[in-house]
């Protein structure tokens, strides 16, 4: 347990609002530490206001993001631990590598810059928002079914319901092709500098059942850090797919986080 209240930031991704982390943030605090969810640039305060104006976060790209939440992060008293789900996943990569943050732990990360690896489910998951390029300057929202393949395959149908009428809601698609086109771009906000030898640990977790962001994702995501003699470490959940933050399984998610912040966290 850490020995005094250290922050730990929280950083969602898309279709997902900043307050899918209650219970991830009331385990932290019972173990010690200062939990904050920031909300990305145009976020309504509540899921209901988001799916009843979604234009307010319509357009908003990865770069706003990360500055967001760095600008949260200079107010902290220090440096605080980064955990990002997702989109959130990436962007607490982007921070910890430009020497933001004591530690991340990114969960089923946003491909970022460099990953080359293709998966056939991600395809199916994304492309009802990357087929139509006007997306990019839309907030878009999941139906039930697609939600159901991308985030909730490895739970119940009542479970994913369930979840999809609590938490899903529109989200900015333009995150989704800047890091779906990163490699055709030399400077996309997508890179990441993954040889900073200085930066804090990193924790990378998976889902292998996971549809949005696939197991071989993660692992070349992994594969982006060798030449950094900065900790990076990676850990797989052979039954969990992308909802692992939020389904009921989350505890065993949050228990893995914690015991690696246990173990790299003075």
């Amino acid at each position: 347990m850490p020995n005094s209240r250290i922050p730990v930031v929280f950083v969602h991704g898309l279709w997902l609002h900043a307050i899918s982390w209650q219970q991830w943030a009331q385990r932290f605090a019972d173990e010690g530490y200062d939990p904050v969810m920031p909300a990305w640039p145009g976020e309504p305060d509540t899921v209901a206001e988001a799916r009843a104006h979604p234009e307010t976060q319509a357009g908003v790209g990865v770069e706003a993001i990360s500055a967001a939440c760095a600008a949260v992060i200079e107010q902290l008293p220090e440096p605080p631990v980064l955990v990002g789900h997702s989109m959130g996943g990436f962007v607490v990569q982007h921070l910890l590598g430009q020497g933001i943050g004591r530690a991340a732990v990114a969960i089923s990360p946003g491909q970022i810059k460099g990953v080359k690896a293709l998966s056939p489910t991600q395809g199916r998951a994304t492309f009802p928002v990357l087929r139509n390029p006007r997306n990019a300057e839309r907030a878009v929202s999941l139906t039930p079914e697609q939600f159901r393949f991308g985030f909730a395959n490895a739970v119940s149908k009542e479970e994913s319901d369930t979840l999809y009428e609590k938490w899903s809601m529109p989200s900015p698609a333009r995150p989704l092709f800047e890091l779906a086109l990163a490699n055709l771009h030399r400077d996309s906000p997508a890179k990441v500098a993954t040889d900073n030898e200085e930066r804090g640990p990193l924790l990378l977790l998976s889902g292998k059942l996971d549809h949005t962001i696939p197991d071989i994702l993660t692992r070349s995501t992994y594969k982006q850090y060798k030449r950094s003699s900065a900790v990076t470490e990676y850990q797989r959940f052979d039954d969990r797919g992308h909802s692992l933050i939020v389904d009921s399984g989350w505890p065993a998610v949050t228990d893995a986080a914690l015991k690696w912040l246990r173990k790299h966290i003075p």
